[in-house]
């Protein structure tokens, strides 16, 4: 996504089983690489971790996003 992604949208680069296509590449943007996860984002389940990140993206969104 050359204008970075808006938060709520999905990732153009994420495939049906939600794992990222450009992984270990080099267009993959430098805030994913830096995006490792732990205890505090993924918590104990899928659900625990989409829902921080959904936080984390309107925590971040510009102001008038979601």
């Amino acid at each position: 996504m050359p204008d970075g992604k808006p938060a709520g949208v999905r990732c153009v680069q994420l495939g049906d089983d939600n794992a990222c296509r450009i992984f270990g590449m080099p267009e993959r943007p430098a805030f994913c690489g830096g995006l490792a996860p732990g205890i505090e984002m993924c918590g104990d389940s899928r659900e625990y971790a989409m829902v921080w990140l959904t936080r984390l993206e309107s925590a971040t969104a510009p102001e008038g996003g979601r």
